[in-house]
Order: C-alpha cells, then structure tokens, then sequence
C-alpha cells in the first residue's frame, strides 16, 4: 500500500503533499542562508507542520528525527527544526532537503538541486525513519488483550483526506513497514487457558497413573484379603459351569471374601463343584477355599434321585436314625419354603417330590435335616421361577405348574442321555394327545411302576399284568400324567419338558450310550426293541 493507502506499488508522493515539490528545474536561485525572506506556504491549504522558516531563510533546516533531539542539516546549510502534532513520540518522517529541493522563493515551487559536476538534477531518495522497537513482557496468567492500549498503527484503509497531520503521521510508520515489514506483536496468551490446559495435562497424567496401577495391582499386586475363618453363616450358589473367576465374584457380592483375586490365588489348581455352600461372613480366601473343597461339610445329590434316596443320605451324612429325614419332611412340609402352586393331591406320595433340586449342599457339623431340605427346596423354586414354569404350563397345554415338574421328572427317568431329553419330552406330549391313536392316552412308562412299588428295575413284567396293576402312579393303567412328580428333575430335564423337539414319534428305546431309537409306529417300535434285545444279550456275554 501508498502511504495514503490508495493502491499498491511505489507511486509518488500526493500532488497535494506539501512535502510534494517540483521534479524539475528553472533556474532559480536558492536562497542563501544569510537572505532573511518570509515562508510563504505553496499553496493556499497547505499547512505548517510545526516549523516557520522566517526562523531561519536558509530554508527547511534540521528535524528532530527520533524525538531524541538528534538534528539533520541538508547539503546547503539551511537549517529547521520541525515537530509533528503527535508529540514526536513515534515515527517521524525525516524531511531531507538535499532530496526534495528547496521551495522557490517568487512561486514556492520546490526545485530540485544542480549537481555541480554534472550539471544534473539530483534524484531525490526516500529516508524513512524507523520507530523504536517496544519491549513487551508476556504474563502467563495475564488475561487481558491490551494490544489496544498500544500506540496505534498505520490504518492502510484510511482515506481521511482532512487530517494531513494524522495521515504524514502514518505516511511515516507506512514506509518504514513497507521497507522493512510490519512487525507485529506477538500475541498474548490467555492466562485460563494456560491454567486450564495444564490441569488436563495433570489430570490425565494422574488418571494414567492410577489405571497403570489399577492393572498392577490386579495382575501383579497382592489382592485385598480378611483375615481367619469368618464369623456367622451366609448361603451361596455357585451355578453349574462357573470359572474361579465368577466363583469368586459371587463370594465377594455375598462378603464372604474381600476381593475376587483373594479366591482365585487360594483356588489355584482347585477343583470346586457347583452347588449350595453354607459359608463365613468375612472369611480369608484360604479359608474360604478350604471349607468348599473339604468333601466332608457336603452333600452332593444327583439328577433323577427320588425324595425317598436323599432322606437316606442326609440320616447317614448327619449321623440321624434312619427315617429322621422322611420324617421332618412330612411334618414340616409347609414349612420349608413350598411355592403355592405345589398342590396337595391325597394321591401324591411326597409333597416334597420334584422339590428337592439336585445340586451340592453344605453338610457339615451340626446342620439339621430340616436347614438341608429348606435349601434344596429354595434351590428348586429359584430354578422354576427362572424358567417361568407357571407362564408357560397353559401354552403347552398343561393344567398347573405342578405337571410341568412332573413331566419333567419323567423326561429325566426316561431318558438315560441328556442329548436324547427333547425327543422325549415330544414323545410324552404325543402321547398325552386325546387323539392319539397309538397308545390311546396311555403314557406307558416302566418308570411309574417302579415309581409306584418303590423299586427300580428293568424288568416290570407283562404289559397284561401292568394293565392290572391298580395304582395312580400306574400309567399302565390310567391315563395322563401321575399325581405328582415321579423324581427330582435337574435343569436340563426342565428346559425339555418346557421346550420339546417337533416330531411325530410315539416309541423309543436305548440301544446304548450313543444310540436311541425314535419310532411312530408300534410295528417299527417292535423292530427297535428286538436290536436292543441283541444288544443286551451281547453285554451279558461279553461281562461273562
């Protein structure tokens, strides 16, 4: 930009400038220093800018170039000292005379000088005049932008044509930012952000540190452990399938150990079973581990087990006179925790049948039949509750909740594979159809009779004489479903009778461990039965 910020390029000074003086020469004769003569402006408004050659005729004289009172003579010795408005504190534009002539003394037109050798005109050369430099402290918490309280620059975009004084002004600091480049301050720095960025930089410095030790200490470090065996008694279920992991997971919500790690750095190489613990409040993970994995303090009862078998193991376990535990059980039946839905039927021959869940539970020195049963029977209502036997009894076209555990009893008898039960299950709803026209309603099951005389064998007899075998457990003889459950069903006997394959069979038998023969027809059942006949007959001669 000009120093009148009117286009871009080195062009002339304005025409109007008073410092704007005649590129030629005429002749004139410059007046000597010693010819007192009155200034005369060029032209009507041009403007003193705060000298008066009448002070001395030798023509514009020294100027004041840095406000510092430091004078430049031109080449002919006339000499002027001139200020400008602003005080001469910054950027004064040094008026050479030497380069712009003297004013004439008839017009007031400046003429430029001779040179005495060549006899030519001189050119006249720009001098600028470079402000001080300002020396500015940087705050790191100063939150305040005082650049404008800073002396003002040039305003390239100023076309104030009516302040010559303001514009010579910034004419001056113009030049010196077109010769050299405008400096301009550095920027302030805002003291919150400063603040603001160095507590992110500590705060995440401090959370990396903390997770850093977070993963230590779970990995490496030793984990938060109580001390002894505890005090009082809290009961545990550690589900089927669980890892050390989980184990301890289910110890720590129930404050029997302090922390996960404490558990599974003392179960290390372990073995646990699934099942009811009777356990500590606050126990070390060593003694924690010890009292699960100490085979006396527990009882273990598998899928399938009539109420009849677990009475006769809890006596022998507990030290009790045989039948102390069929005993409790009839008198405290009501109140061992029995959902309202078990019914009462005169016909069932144990109204804890079905009840007593199969799993693992705590034995150990002075537990009471009755503490047992009350688990188990816990254990079996959370495990119905889960699988919403009582929504789902009316869609399978079931009367209560009561059949669907007795259908699954007999899907757990019956089936001597767990990969076989949901054939099953299909089998024993076929069967149960009015419009069955194979069995015609019967269920016929050899586990009912046995059920029903109190034994277990493979060899009920004739189907004639079951046909008159007189009992409501008998499905030989009537039709549908027992009074009651004919066994206590684990999970998976529960999770077939509540969702059984699709299939059309009505038959089956197990030939062995690998194979079980599904058939719709009683002529294809029979074909089946005669392969299982041989298979047995096989088993005996190679046993002999």
């Amino acid at each position: 930009m000009t120093e009148y910020g009117r286009g871009s390029g080195s062009q002339p000074w304005h025409p109007e400038d008073p410092l704007y003086g005649d590129r030629g020469y005429a002749g004139q004769q410059y007046p000597q220093p010693h010819q007192a003569q009155q200034s005369q402006l060029p032209y009507a408004g041009q403007q003193d800018y705060g000298w008066d050659p009448s002070q001395n005729a030798g023509g514009p004289g020294p100027y004041d170039t840095n406000g510092h009172g430091e004078q430049y003579t031109g080449q002919h010795g006339g000499q002027q000292t001139g200020t400008y408005p602003n005080g001469g504190q910054q950027g004064y534009y040094e008026y050479d005379t030497g380069a712009h002539g003297y004013p004439d003394q008839h017009t007031g037109a400046h003429q430029m000088p001779m040179d005495q050798h060549t006899g030519q005109q001189q050119v006249p050369q720009a001098r600028t005049a470079t402000a001080d430099p300002v020396e500015e402290k940087i705050s790191l918490f100063d939150d305040v932008d005082d650049r404008a309280s800073a002396p003002a620059l040039l305003d390239d975009d100023s076309d104030d044509g009516d302040e010559p004084a303001r514009g010579r002004d910034r004419r001056g600091k113009g030049r010196a930012g077109k010769g050299k480049g405008r400096e301009k301050k550095p920027k302030r720095r805002s003291g919150t952000a400063c603040l603001l960025v160095a507590v992110v930089l500590v705060g995440g410095l401090g959370g990396a540190g903390y997770f850093a030790y977070d993963y230590w200490e779970t990995h490496y470090g030793t984990a938060p452990d109580y001390e002894g065996e505890g005090t009082g008694q809290v009961q545990v279920e550690i589900p089927k399938g669980a890892s050390l992991t989980e184990m301890g997971q289910v110890l720590e919500k129930a404050g029997v150990v302090k922390s996960v790690g404490a558990f599974t750095s003392a179960a290390a190489k372990k073995s646990i079973q699934p099942g009811t613990y009777t356990l500590h409040k606050e126990m070390s993970g060593a003694s924690a581990v010890a009292m699960m994995t100490n085979s006396a303090n527990f009882l273990t009862f598998a899928e399938g087990m009539r109420a009849a078998e677990i009475y006769s193991s809890i006596d022998k376990k507990l030290g009790l006179a045989a039948g102390t535990t069929k005993g409790v059980a009839k008198s405290q039946a009501k109140n061992l925790g029995l959902p309202e839905w078990a019914n009462s039927d005169p016909d069932v021959k144990d109204p804890l049948e079905g009840f007593l869940f199969p799993s693992q539970y705590s034995a150990g020195k002075g537990t009471k039949p009755d503490d047992l049963l009350r688990q188990m029977v816990a254990r079996a209502k959370q495990n119905y509750d889960a699988q919403d036997v009582v929504g789902k009894a009316a869609s399978l076209g079931l009367k209560s909740p009561m059949q669907v555990v007795t259908l699954a009893s007999l899907v757990q008898v019956e089936g001597k594979y767990k990969h076989d039960f949901d054939k099953i299950s299909r089998v024993v709803y076929n069967r149960l159809k009015p419009d069955n026209k194979e069995t015609y309603g019967l269920l016929d099951f050899d586990s009912t009779v046995n059920y029903a005389k109190s034994q277990s064998t493979l060899d009920v007899g004739a189907v004639s004489d079951l046909r008159k075998f007189k009992d409501p457990y008998n499905t030989y003889n009537i039709k549908g479903l027992p009074p009651g459950p004919i066994s206590n069903p684990g999970l998976e006997a529960l999770k077939s009778a509540l969702q059984p394959a699709d299939g059309p069979w009505y038959y089956f038998v197990s030939i062995n461990e690998n194979q079980t023969l599904f058939a719709v027809t009683n002529a294809e059942h029979n074909k089946n039965r005669q392969k299982y006949e041989q298979e047995t007959k096989a088993k005996k001669a190679a046993a002999q």
